[in-house]
């Protein structure tokens, strides 16, 4: 099973130095999304990658994890949830708030979107410190799923994010 990408993906993946902030070189994930060839080999990573863990629903985090996540589950034919940032779901939700640089942050989930005992998956566009991949693990397991792995185009790996998702198998594509 392949589980890295090609260097088209790869190279497709643009430095922005100095954004959000400075100091910060962001990775702009844009210009692999605009070419369709490219966006369908992303997709394929994830999907080579999911298809033998038979997941029931695919988890994306807001906002380009919906993008990936999305996509996959349509292909699999599973369930798509998603969790975002507080106040834009419009039922009732469960939340979870996690530490940032500065400050704190809140993400929640839909109260009915995943049932005990679905097997998940996690899909987001990029692992840093892994605070809102590791809230998003909280709110599934609070639902009682099954978290299978969490999945990643991208992971800043000296920033060791992957330490707040154990002990969920992790995946990523691209390590930097």
């Amino acid at each position: 099973m392949l589980q890295v990408a090609s260097e088209r993906i790869a190279n497709a993946v643009r430095d922005v130095p100095d954004f959000p902030k400075p100091g910060i070189i962001f990775k702009d994930i844009t210009p692999l999304l605009s070419d369709g060839a490219l966006f369908r080999e992303s997709i394929d990573l994830f999907l080579r990658a999911c298809e033998p863990l038979k997941p029931d629903k695919i988890v994306g985090i807001d906002a380009r994890g919906f993008l990936f996540g999305s996509a996959v589950a349509y292909e699999l034919g599973a369930g798509f949830v998603p969790v975002r940032k507080k106040g834009k779901l419009p039922f009732q939700t469960k939340e979870t708030s996690y530490t940032l640089e500065y400050g704190e942050a809140t993400v929640e989930m839909h109260i009915d979107a995943i049932a005990p005992g679905e097997r998940i998956v996690l899909v987001d566009d990029l692992l840093a410190t892994g605070g809102t991949s590791a809230a998003a693990a909280k709110l599934i397991a609070q639902a009682g799923g099954i978290l299978l792995e969490a999945q990643f185009l991208i992971e800043l790996e000296f920033l060791e994010g992957r330490k707040l998702l154990e002990p969920a198998p992790v995946r990523s594509f691209l390590k930097y």
